[in-house]
């Protein structure tokens, strides 16, 4: 073993409460979805396919799609990793024969046992697919007869799933597709009293709270493990420790992403812990039928992740380590040279996005540019990047430096000659002069305080949205009330341009959805896009409200009703 696995091994995650630098998957999501591109989840269409599909340095331009540098992280929508040569090498084989997977699949189990030290291991078609098979094998327990009655548990004996509230996400979804019956917990003493008959698995994101404190994944083993309750730890977004420190800790199962940091299939997940429930999670998956038979993980992906965890025990961990400091320096050299641009690198403080990050600050006054604006331009214009970016520059997780403003450079996921690329990329955005912004906005073309009665399209459905606006000059605040909640609306009006967003974090879940609307002033209607993040755009028409004429005075009734 390696040092720098053995360090990856030892390492004390007492710290993983922290920012976006090691963030947990639960902060990956919101930092992605929000800060990490700008814009680029969302609003980007291809160009028109050129066609035919060229195979080669340029496979997606050929079709129309200009590929992205990534500088932000293991991302799914970016494609997170880059597969390593041992990984698409063994794939290659792998699809030029035929094998019965289920012989495959215990031929696989045993070898991930041997590397990892683990009882058993299971490749499944991603991390989340892997959540939604434990918890099929925790409800159905190798049970054929409940398997494929699954998400209808009418008559079975296990149909909760026990979920620290710090735990939730929108990863949860997968265990949830199983039709269990979440129990959200905030105290300890609610997951105990939480921890019964039902109680089908605990499930914990790692990371965060599930580290230290009152439900920190030791004290919640204390609790289920007496009730043979399995527990499940989502570490996907985590460098693989070796062996595992989740299961060491008290977990049962833990689940990592193949195609993040293991540098896998990216259609891959990798799942270690007790043999007896990773058979019955085996069963749940394909190609076996049940309510697994749509995640399907193919020969070429199943020895292409054991080709990434041998790998792996191999790598020269500090090496790399090197090397991404050595990009990150290139570029805090070439960019420094610009008045008032500030550098400083970042180390991780978990086991999640192990990677250095070079933060990048300036005085947007001298410069007259944002973080997001430099982010966003290096999202849309060739060659295009993506980071990080938001306001401040602290420096090795201190708090933000005031006036400042900055992006973020993330080195695990960039490729050899990149440093180059993004050095000048950023330095001639940065560089280029610009005129001093002017204080005033332009004054607004009309008055939308009111109530405005929203139609919204989405892509094959309708729906209809009111807007409750004040406005005060060119700020605008007020609710925006959806299909099911109603949240908090905020923007502006410039001239005939109105921009509002408003954010809404599902009760109960860890789903979050932002509706952001662009749109021109006519008369009384505005409409144009709505931007949603990753779930990309609708349209809007928004039309001024208009009250009944007026009716009769209110009587005030002396006494109870005489009729009704």
């Amino acid at each position: 073993m390696s040092e720098k696995i053995q360090k990856y091994a030892a390492v004390d995650e007492t710290s993983a409460e922290h920012t976006s630098h090691g963030a947990t998957r639960r902060e990956m999501l919101q930092i992605g979805n929000v800060l990490a591109l700008p814009v680029l989840l969302g609003g980007l269409e291809a160009k028109a396919a050129q066609g035919p599909l060229k195979p080669g340095p340029e496979i997606y331009q050929s079709i129309g799609v200009e590929p992205v540098i990534n500088c932000r992280g293991t991302f799914t929508i970016i494609g997170a990793s880059i597969e390593l040569p041992e990984v698409r090498a063994a794939m290659d084989a792998a699809a030029r024969h035929y094998v019965q997977l289920d012989e495959l699949a215990d031929a696989v189990g045993r070898r991930l046992a041997e590397l990892t030290g683990a009882e058993w291991g299971m490749v499944s078609a991603g991390c989340a697919a892997g959540l939604k098979h434990v918890t099929a094998a925790c409800v159905a327990g190798g049970n054929p007869e409940k398997l494929i009655r699954i998400p209808d548990l009418t008559g079975f004996d296990k149909t909760e799933v026990v979920i620290p509230r710090t735990s939730r996400s929108a990863y949860d979804h997968a265990i949830r597709n199983i039709g269990v019956k979440i129990i959200v917990v905030d105290t300890a003493q609610e997951l105990d009293n939480a921890l019964n008959s039902r109680t089908a698995m605990v499930y914990l994101s790692a990371g965060g709270p599930s580290v230290s404190g009152p439900l920190a994944l030791e004290a919640v083993a204390r609790m289920a493990k007496p009730k043979n309750i399995p527990i499940l730890v989502d570490a996907a977004a985590e460098v693989l420790t070796i062996p595992s420190v989740h299961l060491q800790r008290g977990a049962t199962v833990v689940a990592y992403s193949g195609g993040k940091a293991i540098c896998g299939p990216q259609c891959a997940g990798l799942l270690l812990g007790r043999k007896d429930l990773l058979m019955s999670a085996w069963q749940a998956s394909s190609p076996h039928h049940g309510p697994g038979r749509d995640n399907k993980v193919g020969r070429e992906e199943t020895l292409g992740m054991l080709a990434a965890v041998e790998a792996w025990v191999k790598r020269d961990h500090a090496g790399e380590w090197k090397k991404w400091l050595s990009w990150l320096d290139n570029i805090s050299k070439r960019v420094s040279t610009i008045d008032s641009v500030k550098t400083a690198v970042r180390d991780p403080t978990g086991l999640s996005n192990q990677s250095p990050e070079l933060i990048i600050a300036w005085d947007p006054a001298k410069l007259n540019i944002t973080g997001d604006e430099v982010a966003e331009d290096l999202a849309r214009n060739k060659p295009r990047i993506a980071l990080g970016s938001g306001a401040g520059g602290g420096r090795r997780g201190s708090e933000p430096d005031p006036g400042t403003t900055s992006i973020s450079v993330t080195a695990w996921m960039m490729q050899p000659g990149d440093d180059k690329i993004v050095a000048d990329r950023i330095y001639g955005v940065l560089a280029q002069k610009r005129s001093p912004r002017s204080p005033n906005m332009t004054p607004p073309a009309a008055n939308l305080s009111g109530r405005w009665d929203v139609s919204v399209d989405f892509f094959s459905s309708k729906s209809q949205h009111t807007l409750f606006i004040e406005q005060d000059g060119n700020r605008i605040q007020g609710s925006h009330k959806g299909d099911f909640s109603v949240r908090d609306l905020y923007g502006t009006i410039e001239g005939e341009q109105v921009r509002l967003r408003s954010t809404t974090a599902e009760r109960g879940t860890g789903d979050s959805i932002v509706f952001t609307f662009a749109g021109a002033v006519s008369g009384d209607t505005f409409s144009g896009p709505i931007y949603m993040g990753e779930y990309l755009n609708a349209k809007f028409t928004a039309r001024r409200y208009t009250y009944p004429p007026g009716r009769g005075p209110i009587l005030i009734p002396g006494g109870p009703p005489l009729a009704n």
